[in-house]
């Protein structure tokens, strides 16, 4: 849910400041893009200089800097919009007060009052602050405002008392904020089976019958459901890409028999899949268990087929949304159409080699997305990324009709 996120970090003067050391890391392994602002005491707390180490990004504590006789102005309106989401913490009482009442006496507050994202404050401070009649107004008056709060934990206070305003651990504040992401996205609560890239069909140990395929498409599909809110399960053939989003959970196969098993295993449990692999037809009869030697004789190879993955599932389709691929090079949509029909799908996604920038190790793809009530929508040449999306929202608004 963080990956490519921007996140402002807004660290105040509470002894929890320590833990922000952790949190930043956190945020960073997510793959979120992390920027600080500290207040003037919260430097006593942790170090600018571990924090700007960590975020690879200088910290920013006051409207002007100045370095080397150079004067900088931080942009607290910049700082609001570059932001997906903000996060306060620790938010000490003395800053939640601060926030809920308007004050702008110093960059993070005026940060805040210009943010346009989600904010998130995670409280900080002694059991009886904690409760005080007045921090609890400020909790009320920030929520009304649509901020969140990431509520604080009981456990040892700095004082040496016992109990609430100990502020969560840095682990406990990413999943929760990313729990609260996946609130509302589409796709949330969703579960999603993409299959991708190419099969291998062994030869000897050595060789293998295959084609060109990335397995580019399949990935950003899997990606884009995964920002959508879905957990994805990616069933991938032989190729060089990783699932970037931790909710993509990639089982590496190679032959098409193995992708048919791991298919056909969880597809039971699926509300959507998405059959984007280019899955091999044939396979040898017989795999030789030592490498062929060359010969000046011919060589012949005796293929059998392959279990068709796609229209097994088909036949298995009970509330699945079921989306096949077809790439054709000749009558392609008359081909596509028929193949939608004979495999039971709900909708195929149809591109050409015909069509430049379309088709196997490409950055791009041409389609046409077609229901199974013979809908046509057919898409210019875009990044496969953008392609993903358009299929995605195709498939979202046939799913929530």
């Amino acid at each position: 849910m963080l990956y490519g996120k921007h996140i402002l970090l807004g660290i105040t003067g509470g002894i929890a400041a320590y833990k922000t050391t952790f949190l930043v890391r956190l945020l960073i392994k997510a793959g979120a893009t992390v920027k600080i602002i500290m207040t003037e005491s919260a430097g006593s707390f942790v170090s600018p200089l571990t924090l700007a180490t960590l975020s690879k990004n200088p910290v920013l504590t006051d409207f002007v800097s100045e370095d080397n006789g150079s004067v900088d102005w931080n942009n607290h309106v910049s700082l609001g919009l570059w932001a997906d989401l903000m996060l306060v913490a620790p938010a000490t009482a003395n800053t939640l007060s601060k926030m809920a009442n308007g004050t702008a006496d110093n960059l993070l507050l005026a940060t805040y009052l210009s943010a346009k994202c989600p904010v998130f404050f995670a409280p900080a401070m002694d059991l009886d602050m904690y409760r005080h009649a007045t921090t609890k107004k400020s909790f009320a008056a920030l929520e009304s405002f649509g901020n969140i709060m990431i509520p604080a934990t009981s456990g040892e206070l700095a004082s040496g008392l016992h109990g609430e305003g100990r502020m969560a651990e840095p682990e406990d504040m990413v999943a929760f904020i990313e729990r609260e992401l996946q609130k509302g996205l589409p796709l949330s609560g969703k579960k999603v089976m993409i299959t991708a890239g190419p099969t291998h069909e062994a030869i000897d140990p050595v060789r293998f019958i295959g084609n060109h395929s990335t397995g580019l498409m399949g990935y950003e599909l899997a990606e884009c459901a995964a920002n959508l809110g879905a957990t994805v399960t990616l069933v991938s053939g032989p190729s060089n890409l990783s699932p970037r989003h931790s909710n993509i959970n990639c089982i590496r196969v190679t032959s098409a028999n193995e992708m048919y098993d791991v298919a056909h295993s969880n597809y039971s449990d699926m509300d959507v899949v998405i059959c984007a692999a280019a899955v091999a037809d044939y396979r040898p009869e017989q795999v030789a268990t030592q490498k062929i030697k060359k010969s000046d004789a011919e060589f012949t190879l005796s293929l059998v087929k392959n279990k068709d993955i796609l229209k097994s599932l088909g036949a298995l389709k009970k509330r699945q949304y079921l989306v096949g691929f077809a790439l054709e090079t000749e009558n392609e949509l008359a081909n596509a159409k028929g193949k939608l029909e004979r495999k039971n799908l709900d909708a195929i996604v149809l591109n050409s080699l015909n069509d430049k920038g379309s088709g196997f190790g490409t950055s791009t793809n041409k389609i046409q997305f077609i229901d199974k009530n013979s809908e046509i929508r057919s898409f210019e040449l875009k990044t496969k990324a953008a392609v993903a999306s358009d299929i995605w929202n195709l498939i979202i608004s046939k799913t929530h009709a």
